[in-house]
């Protein structure tokens, strides 16, 4: 596991998560143990599955979360909007003697997942979990939103390697090593960014750029000069003043490098009509004996533009995706949450939870969840979000679709199953050994091959099967009804 950062992010938080922390404290609730769940609400890009990231990041942070001097110092400058201190002497000494404790259970990377299950389960101390709130969000949302938006490109070029290449426009370092790691997560086959080449073990792609071709005299005159210093990485720029002309010289540099043993393994299309041009150069290469030469596309491609292409039978093969994968340009972020759903006093009773809101999309779930996901004949089925106190390995399962409780399905007893969240960290201690980044990235490959063809549709996906278990919807249904129950509705007026 990679340590990117090298200094304290205890304070990689919202300035709440401290104030209500701190009021925690002062009321002596700090003692408190409680439990939250991180889900989101909505696929992204509209689609019909979203692939979990974001997890070995995560651990990172946990494993080394501590307040230090200096973090304390800053907070100690604080000030009210009376000038005096935010938080008091005594609460610094509170947090810089926090050690994180929690019981953590998660989703492992590379699981696909729907609307309203938990991804990460955290249970512990109160104001650790508070504090965890954003950082968690923030850990978590994005890789996903990116892993989901590779593994639709993947599904879109039906397994020609897919090439990311984003780091010119991702937003900042962060972002395009977090977007060049989620991608191959979601099924990318290389990067051009090489720092994440070099932290993530990804393999690195990279030739040259219109820039090379335009320092020369001619483009004949560039790519002989590449192949004559790299002749054993040749993929050739061919659109820099006219492309088909292009393809022209950059079979004269083939020939050139077959005379030395060598391969031109590809050109490169990056304007115009990308089917026609690919066709066109399909058919020069052919005719010149290249035909196993790639045909490289790139400029604003996404999943999309990828599938139209290919309809249109465009020769190519290898894809290269950037501003729209590593940005999710159609949709920047993941609606993810992190919610309390359970507390209690220590080693009392559970006292259930949920936020209650007049949108039932926004309703929160009680309990401490898990997901139970169903399967026949190496097919998924149905996924069920259970209370842990709920043993289904005993009875049927009735899953009810919360938004619409009309529609439910019932799964005997004995129907083959497991559970999502596995446990991570047990009072604070690592418990779970991390995959290889090439393991996750497999692992992808195979959750997606187990669901419906039809859920990875881009327009109206099927909609795969998931809701909650029976009684955990008795019980939030009978608490809504308790909460609602204290207040009118209508006026008596």
């Amino acid at each position: 596991m990679v340590k990117i950062y090298n200094q304290s992010l205890a304070l990689l938080t919202d300035l709440y998560q401290l104030t209500m922390s701190y009021g925690y404290w002062k009321a002596g609730l700090d003692r408190k143990e409680a439990v939250f769940h991180h889900c989101f609400r909505r696929h992204p890009f509209q689609g019909g599955f979203t692939v979990a990231a974001g997890l070995e990041t995560i651990i990172q942070y946990l494993e080394d979360f501590r307040f230090e001097e200096s973090d304390l110092n800053y907070l100690a400058g604080l000030r009210t909007s009376t000038g005096e201190p935010l938080f008091s002497d005594d609460f610094f000494h509170y947090l810089a003697n926090l050690e994180f404790s929690c019981q953590v259970d998660a989703v492992p990377e590379g699981t696909v997942v729907f609307p309203y299950e938990p991804m990460i389960r955290v249970q512990g101390p109160l104001i650790q979990c508070q504090i965890l709130e954003t950082p968690l969000l923030n850990l978590i949302n994005f890789p996903t939103l990116i892993a989901t938006k590779a593994a639709r490109m993947c599904i879109a070029s039906n397994g020609e390697p897919i090439l990311e290449f984003g780091l010119r426009r991702a937003q900042g370092i962060d972002g395009a090593l977090t977007a060049s790691r989620a991608a191959y997560i979601g099924g990318c086959d290389s990067t051009s960014n090489v720092l994440a080449g070099k932290l993530f073990n990804i393999p690195v792609k990279g030739t040259h750029s219109h820039s090379w071709v335009m320092v020369f005299d001619d483009e004949l005159e560039a790519f002989q000069t590449y192949a004559k210093y790299m002749p054993g990485n040749c993929v050739f720029l061919v659109d820099t003043f006219n492309t088909l002309e292009g393809v022209k010289n950059a079979i004269e540099v083939g020939k050139w490098l077959k005379q030395h043993g060598k391969k031109l393994i590809g050109i490169r299309l990056d304007s115009g009509d990308l089917a026609y041009l690919s066709i066109q150069s399909r058919k020069m290469l052919d005719e010149a004996g290249f035909t196993d030469t790639n045909i490289v596309a790139s400029n604003e491609l996404d999943e999309t533009i990828i599938r139209e292409l290919k309809r249109q039978g465009a020769q190519i093969n290898i894809w290269g995706v950037g501003t729209s994968l590593v940005t999710g340009k159609e949709q920047p972020a993941l609606d993810g949450v992190y919610k309390l759903s359970a507390i209690r006093d220590p080693g009392g009773p559970w006292k259930y939870k949920l936020k209650l809101s007049e949108q039932m999309t926004k309703v929160t779930n009680p309990g401490i969840l898990q997901v139970r996901r169903y399967h026949l004949d190496q097919k998924n089925i149905a996924d069920a979000v259970y209370d842990i106190g709920t043993n289904l390995d005993q009875q049927d399962c009735t899953i009810i679709d919360p938004l619409d409780p009309t529609r439910q399905k019932v799964l005997k007893k004995g129907t083959a199953g497991q559970d999502l969240l596995v446990p991570i960290f047990r009072d604070g201690k690592r418990v779970y050994d991390l995959p290889l980044l090439s393991e996750i990235r497999e692992r992808t490959k195979r959750e997606l091959n187990k669901f419906h063809s039809g859920m990875k549709r881009f327009i109206y996906p099927h909609q795969y099967v998931v809701g909650m278990e029976k009684s955990l919807y008795d019980l939030k249904i009978g608490l809504i009804k308790g909460i609602r129950s204290r207040f009118s509705d209508f006026s008596d007026s």
